[in-house]
């Protein structure tokens, strides 16, 4: 069966180690399975801290091939639900604390940029979360309420402070920093290269089929034509998960879409933020945001997503022709300078959805010396580097800086993704997306 065309990102591909397919009886001190942002993150800090580390790094297709390959770039400080739903439902303490954990993340992937040296177009800017609806601006009232009480340096923006910086008429805004925009893929290829330089091992295009607790000295992991025993496995796999059955709760598959345009002129540019480095998210769930490129274009993504678990390929397809030319079309509204210009890329990607909007990272449970990654609910692009960093000091015996954060965890929970109930989670999905279109 041919499956339904993905699209293709922005982003050029990334120059990569080799990565043969694991056959064989393998062996590892730690293996790393899932060469995203956040396997690679931790297989660097692994190489970096302990030199002498045996580590082995296996993806089911190759480095960047999945969500952090195909992003949108936008690194920016939030974790979890809104500020004003964390001090809710965690208490103000813990509000602060996700927040700060989100903005040392930032602070860490910009170091990560200086320390690599790669050319991954990083433009450091300010992210703006705006509105132009009634429900926005109640929403960033709350936010802004929490933000100011729990000392937080997170600025009002009016209407006009928005415009100033991005030509869109939006009421009223948040301004974020640190934060910047970047090319994923560079990146991910970046950090990919650096750990082959440091002794790393690559096995690409071995999915992984099952993992079973070890009878000597580590977990066993089983692919389609080897086996690999480490002495301690990090599984940094999304929502794949639940195909080998970890018991982590639901890290649910969303697909997510984006498109790019060729560059605008340079009046629009300027007006649209030009070179200062802009993004701009909408204030509702799942709707849609902008990011300027360094060539004078535009990248949009959000305002739909969908669960594709269970479905084929025609109907499959046709979501994502419907996102697409609704994405398309938002985006044109923005602006004048934006109506007629030309779309050249559009793609999805799939990233990992938790039913508290928290990521889990944690030892699994009932498997000795096996940690996993997982569920970043959109912020993937800053929080997985930082939970591949704090992974590998756990495994090195590093302490950790004071309480856990609360997603430090073993187990999102559980979501009915089978049988009677999935449908009322994908009609749930459908309902927020067609909430935020709405709303924007």
């Amino acid at each position: 069966m041919t499956r339904p065309s993905a699209g293709t990102p922005y982003w050029d591909p990334a120059e990569l180690p080799p990565q043969p397919q694991l056959h064989g009886v393998v062996t590892a001190d730690v293996a790393v399975v899932g060469a995203g942002l956040a396997g690679l993150a931790c297989a660097y800090h692994l190489a970096e801290r302990a030199p002498g580390l045996d580590i082995a790094v296996v993806d089911a297709q190759r480095p960047a091939a999945g969500a952090s390959g195909r992003g949108t770039g936008l690194l920016g400080p939030r974790a979890g639900p809104a500020v004003d739903r964390a001090v809710r439902r965690f208490g103000p303490l813990a509000a602060r604390r996700m927040h700060l954990a989100s903005v040392r993340a930032v602070e860490d992937v910009l170091d990560l940029c200086t320390r690599l040296d790669v050319p991954c177009g990083l433009r450091p800017g300010e992210q703006l979360m705006a509105t132009r609806s009634p429900a926005g601006l109640v929403a960033l009232a709350r936010q802004a309420r929490a933000h100011r009480e729990l000392g937080l340096d997170v600025p009002v923006l009016t209407g006009a402070g928005v415009r100033d910086r991005v030509g869109v008429p939006y009421t009223a805004g948040l301004l974020y920093r640190p934060a910047a925009t970047l090319d994923p893929a560079a990146l991910t290829g970046a950090l990919a290269r650096a750990c082959a330089a440091k002794g790393v091992r690559f096995y690409g295009e071995s999915p992984l089929l099952a993992v079973r607790p070890g009878d000597l000295v580590g977990p066993e992991l089983v692919f389609p034509h080897g086996r690999l025993y480490a002495g301690q496995a990090v599984l940094a796999v999304n929502s794949a998960a639940q195909a080998v059955g970890l018991p982590v709760g639901t890290v649910l598959p969303l697909e997510v879409y984006a498109l790019a345009t060729a560059p605008l002129g340079a009046p629009a540019y300027e007006e649209l933020g030009g070179r200062a480095g802009h993004a701009v998210v909408d204030a509702v769930p799942m709707a849609p945001y902008f990011r300027l490129l360094p060539d004078g274009g535009v990248v949009a993504g959000g305002g739909t997503a969908a669960v594709p678990t269970g479905l084929g390929p025609p109907r499959l397809q046709a979501l994502r022709e419907r996102a697409w030319g609704r994405l398309e079309r938002w985006l044109r509204s923005l602006h004048p300078g934006l109506a007629r210009v030309r779309v050249t890329h559009r793609w999805s990607g799939r990233i990992g959805m938790t039913g508290d909007d928290l990521p889990v990272v944690g030892p699994v449970q009932g498997f000795p010396d096996v940690w996993y990654i997982g569920g970043c609910c959109g912020h993937g692009l800053a929080l997985s580097a930082a939970h591949g960093a704090h992974v590998a000091g756990a495994l090195l015996g590093e302490s950790g800086p004071g309480d856990p954060l609360p997603w430090h965890r073993s187990r999102a929970p559980l979501l009915p993704v089978r049988g009677p109930g999935r449908p009322l989670l994908r009609a749930y999905v459908g309902t927020l997306g067609r909430a935020a279109r709405r709303r924007c």
